[in-house]
């Protein structure tokens, strides 16, 4: 295994404020946050970082777990002068989870968004990247499309959920493929005891993948957790109801800046 290469953006936001950390779902980039970052950087100073083949960030060649990808956003954390504050969707929020066990040190209160403690079973994950393996990213859009949105999100941000779709056919096949190995070895659910960051866990009403009792979990397991609803939305809630989110993540950091 070896430790990926991520690309984080500049921080946007005011000089001294507090830092906050953003990460990403599978198949997408910080397109993710767009909507909801001018909302965030008059208390923050804002940065995303992207997946390995997502984004802005080089593809992965080796095989890594969720644990190294937590293991280089603390070292990016760390260069930009820790502790952070971190919210991170689905994969990012899963990363989000190692991050706290891994390097408790520099973060000071996450928002684990649209994730679980594990996303189903192993050989999901490895027939995902098998497919992708053989017929790229593109193969999964009209299923990402189904999970990502709630009823009604696609209709009412066509613009966005557009080029969200469009960033899972543009993703690097081989590093999408080694996020599914990672996510079919990612299970931090006898380990969240361990994590005393307070913690935000929220879902999206519509959310499939990541529902309701898996963030009941994460905010029952920790050692100071809570739990929120995102209303009308999925998989994808920054991307659904970025006013929401916003609002739910100033309120939350705002405390425990």
């Amino acid at each position: 295994m070896t430790q990926p290469a991520l690309t984080f953006t500049a921080p946007a936001g005011p000089d001294g404020a507090p830092l906050l950390v953003l990460g990403p779902s599978l198949g997408t980039s910080g397109i993710l946050w767009e909507d909801v970052i001018p909302h965030l950087t008059a208390r923050f100073r804002v940065t995303c970082w992207d997946l390995p083949g997502h984004g802005a960030s080089r593809p992965a060649t080796e095989p890594f777990t969720v644990g190294e990808l937590a293991d280089a956003v603390a070292d990016g954390i760390r260069e930009f002068g820790a502790p952070a504050l971190y919210a991170g969707v689905s994969l990012g929020g899963a990363t989000g989870l190692e991050l706290l066990v891994r390097h408790p040190d520099v973060v000071s209160a996450a928002a684990i968004v649209c994730a679980s403690p594990k996303f189903g079973e192993p050989e999901m994950w490895a027939e995902r990247a098998a497919q992708v393996r053989a017929q790229g990213t593109a193969s999964l859009v009209v299923g990402a499309a189904q999970r990502w949105f709630a009823p009604g999100s696609i209709e009412r941000r066509p613009v966005l959920t557009g080029r969200l779709l469009h960033s899972l056919r543009d993703a690097d096949d081989g590093s999408y493929a080694l996020c599914c190995d990672a996510i079919a070895q990612y299970d931090v659910s006898s380990r969240l005891g361990e994590i005393a960051t307070p913690v935000l866990a929220v879902y999206g009403e519509h959310d499939g993948v990541s529902p309701e009792e898996h963030a009941r979990t994460i905010a029952d397991g920790v050692q100071d957790g809570r739990m929120i609803r995102i209303d009308d939305a999925s998989h994808l809630a920054p991307a659904e109801r970025p006013d929401e989110v916003a609002l739910v993540l100033n309120d939350f950091f705002g405390g425990n800046a």
